[in-house]
């Protein structure tokens, strides 16, 4: 069975994220950001969503150790930070409801929401610029940056959150994530 763990950045949706995977049937784990990536046995990673980037333990060494990882939110923000891209205060500010134009309909991730998919996200931070290596996979009318993904090293990152029932596909990120995972 494939396991994913779930490395907590202390957000408020965390354990939406590690039961969103649970109900798809995989063996699903929730650790604190603390655990060193050597110390996980999984077939993938997901980088929780979380308040702030000095509160993220290990969770950029997960960027390196050639597992999949997909980064949710503050996740994305930490994969584009320690990669060479850039994140920046969003001029929107906090949560909404916000329609998401898929800009890669080939994407592994979220090309299956072609060609646009309504989400939940905060845009308190952002990615302002894409680290090397990415590829813009997602966009809005109040945020550049809503998806990106480096699939040469199976890197992926969302600014909205597939966790909560607001998020319209969420599941099928989740799924697709999984699919990632498995081969």
């Amino acid at each position: 069975m494939t396991k994913i763990v779930v490395v907590d950045n202390h957000g408020q949706f965390t354990h939406l994220e590690h039961r969103a995977l649970r109900d798809l049937g995989v063996e699903a784990e929730l650790i604190d950001n603390d655990t060193p990536p050597e110390a996980v046995d999984a077939d993938g990673i997901v980088l929780s969503g979380g308040p702030e980037m000095d509160r993220i333990g290990h969770s950029s060494a997960y960027l390196e150790d050639e597992r999949p990882v997909l980064g949710i939110c503050l996740g994305m923000q930490i994969m584009a930070e320690k990669l060479g891209g850039r994140v920046d205060s969003g001029e929107y500010g906090g949560y909404a409801d916000v329609t998401v134009e898929i800009e890669a309909d080939d994407d592994p991730l979220v090309g299956s929401l072609a060609p646009e998919t309504r989400v939940w996200a905060s845009h308190a931070d952002e990615v302002t610029e894409l680290p090397e290596g990415f590829e813009l996979t997602a966009k809005s009318d109040i945020c550049g940056v809503e998806a990106m993904s480096d699939t040469d090293r199976d890197l992926y990152g969302v600014q909205w959150h597939p966790e909560v029932a607001h998020t319209e596909e969420g599941e099928e990120v989740f799924e697709n994530f999984l699919e990632i995972c498995e081969n």
